[in-house]
C-alpha cells in the first residue's frame, strides 16, 4: 500500500509545505589562522544558503576560544531575527577544538540524526577519517544550530545533502 494514497499520509511532506522557504542565518567560523577574507568554508556556506533563497545576516570569524564562542552565541540568541546558526571549525579531536564542548551543553534538544547522516555521507567521501569529526546539531532557545567541520568539502556536503533540504522544516518544528 502506498503511504501517499492510503490512510497514512506522508506527514513530512505536509510539514515541509508549511515550513518557511527562507530563513535567517548566522555563520560563525572558528579558526586561529583564518580571517573573514580567507574564510573559504564560511564563504561557501553563505553562497549555498543565499543561492537557496536564505539570508545570511551575520558572518564572524572567531579564534578557538570557548568563552568568546559562548558569549557570541548568547548574543546571537538575543537577536530575534536569527533562526539558524551554522558554525564551522572546532569539531575535531585536537585540544583546541572546543566547538562541541561549548555548544552541546547549551542544546535544549539535540538532533542526533544529523550526526548519523553526516557520518554516513562523510564515509562515502573521506572513508574512515570521517570518524574524526564530531559534527552535530541541536536547538537552543528555538534557534537551530549546526556545528560543521572547517573543511570546505565537508561543509558543502552537509549543506547540500542535509541542511538545505530540511532547514525550513527544522525551523518550523523548533518554533512550535
Amino acid at each position: 500500500m502506498s503511504t501517499k494514497k492510503g490512510p497514512f499520509k506522508n506527514t513530512s511532506e505536509e510539514h515541509k509545505k508549511k515550513a518557511p522557504t527562507s530563513v535567517k542565518i548566522a555563520v560563525i567560523t572558528l579558526s586561529d589562522t583564518r580571517t573573514l577574507e580567507e574564510d573559504i568554508s564560511g564563504d561557501l556556506i553563505q553562497d549555498l544558503a543565499e543561492k537557496n533563497n536564505h539570508k545570511v545576516l551575520l558572518r564572524k570569524v572567531l579564534p578557538d576560544d570557548r568563552a568568546l564562542l559562548e558569549i557570541t552565541i548568547k548574543n546571537i540568541l538575543k537577536d530575534q531575527n536569527i533562526q539558524v546558526i551554522i558554525t564551522n571549525g572546532g569539531t575535531g579531536l585536537a585540544k583546541k577544538d572546543l566547538t562541541i564542548e561549548t555548544l552541546k551543553p547549551l542544546f535544549d534538544k539535540e538532533i542526533p540524526g544529523f550526526s548519523t547522516l553526516f557520518w554516513h555521507l562523510g564515509y562515502q567521501q573521506a572513508e574512515s577519517a570521517t570518524m574524526l569529526s564530531r559534527a552535530t546539531a541541536g536547538i537552543i532557545e528555538k534557534t537551530v544550530v549546526f556545528c560543521l567541520p572547517g573543511s570546505p568539502r565537508a561543509c558543502q556536503m552537509a549543506l547540500e545533502k542535509l541542511i538545505l533540504p530540511e532547514i525550513g522544516h527544522i525551523v518550523r518544528h523548533a518554533n512550535e
